[in-house]
């Protein structure tokens, strides 16, 4: 990939050997795209490790929200199919007491079955379903990892009969500016409002396609603490122990052209050489170690453990989708482009303080203060991590 260093590489290939089974998808050739989710327990298949749905959504605040994403459309675009992709979110659901997702699954050409963007499938999937449960979950399946045809499942997700007002994109690659058109053409009124979310990669300091289009909201990733792994009694308490940026979390400035835009000048002025897209914007848990169970059977024999921005990208899609089913309800359009509301809601510092958690430890890198997690706005998770319950309540009274 053009613009990951060969260190910044190198310290993944060893961060990946340090762990015991721990695998990820390998980088992908130019013009294509690569998944960023990574194995790090396959051996428990009968049991779901890793922070289950009920103590994530307590830690971030999900469980204070009133609302679970009705009558809104969240788009998941990944490559290939996963043949058992209905029967494994069935599973999850019912394992996990949520009632059954409204889902379905949207072939966009001939694409054929794929065990590696298999697990991609189910990992955004399921990750939906726990968030944002009475949306309409549609995964559409391009027709291979180009991006050609992944922007083809794109600009499908977005286009009626689907309308999506959320698009979740796992996965990233090489520059590719011409495909900004597809994101450029929504955000400036030729559609209805769409945010489109991408993940930053799992290579640390880096940046990568389509996260660092202007147009997209870019999700970094963390390593997330609990304050206790079990549920809380009261099913309306926090569990937000601590939170540190994980090292393999994308972030930095681009350098492939894409400009900087004019609502993250102020954010990005410590960072040198400026004038260039900064990476990420916000972030959320993301660390293998503290990641998430995934239910998957085609590429695996059920319980999986996983890591990687792919798991911060689905889940910040589905915060952004309660908060337009709340604000359509409330008779206000859907988000469009949510970036701008984000940075304008974080130049507030009281409201910073409520809406995010501040990252202010950890790195990427040792590139200094372009890899280092710092008060405020940092290249390693941008703005930080959600006080969901907060952050939903700004984003709903925003005029937009």
């Amino acid at each position: 990939m053009k613009k990951f260093s060969v260190l910044s590489i190198g310290i993944a290939a060893l961060l990946v050997a340090a762990l015991p089974l721990l695998a990820q998808v390998p980088y992908a050739a130019p013009g294509h795209a690569h998944t960023n989710v990574i194995v790090r327990d396959a051996t428990h298949p009968n049991n779901p490790s890793g922070i289950l749905p009920v103590t994530f959504k307590e830690a971030y605040g999900f469980n204070r929200i009133p609302n679970e994403g009705q009558n809104m459309t969240i788009a998941l675009v990944d490559a290939y199919a996963n043949p058992n992709i209905t029967t494994d979110i069935a599973y999850y659901a019912s394992y996990f007491h949520i009632a059954p997702c409204n889902f379905q699954v949207v072939p966009v050409g001939s694409p054929a079955d794929d065990s590696d963007w298999g697990l991609e499938e189910a990992l955004d999937v399921e990750q939906a379903c726990a968030l944002a449960p009475q949306a309409t979950i549609i995964l559409f399946e391009a027709n291979s990892n180009s991006y050609g045809d992944l922007l083809t499942a794109v600009a499908t997700a977005y286009a009626a009969p689907y309308n999506a007002s959320v698009v979740s994109m796992s996965w990233s690659g090489g520059d590719y500016l011409e495909g900004d058109s597809y994101f450029d053409n929504i955000v400036n009124g030729a559609g209805q409002p769409v945010t489109f979310v991408a993940a930053t990669g799992d290579g640390g300091h880096g940046v990568g396609w389509p996260s660092d289009s202007p147009y997209v909201v870019a999700a970094g990733g963390t390593t997330l603490d609990t304050l206790t792994a079990a549920p809380l009694s009261n099913p309306l308490s926090l569990d937000w122990g601590a939170e540190s940026a994980w090292s393999g979390s994308g972030g930095g400035i681009d350098t492939g052209g894409e400009p900087e835009p004019s609502w993250q000048v102020t954010a990005c002025a410590p960072y040198s050489p400026n004038g260039y897209r900064c990476v990420p914007d916000i972030a959320s848990d993301a660390n293998p170690g503290t990641g998430v169970p995934v239910y998957d059977t085609y590429g695996y024999s059920g319980w999986i453990q996983v890591g990687g921005t792919s798991v911060a990208t689905p889940d910040w899609a589905s915060f952004f989708t309660l908060v337009n089913s709340k604000r359509v309800q409330n008779g206000l359009p859907t988000l469009s482009m949510a970036d701008p509301d984000i940075y304008n809601l974080a130049y507030n510092s009281s409201n910073y303080a409520m809406d995010f958690h501040d990252i202010t430890t950890g790195d990427n890198g040792g590139c200094g203060l372009d890899c280092d997690a710092e008060p405020g706005y940092d290249l390693v998770t941008g703005w930080g991590s959600y006080q969901a319950q907060n952050l939903w309540a700004a984003m709903i009274a925003l005029p937009n």
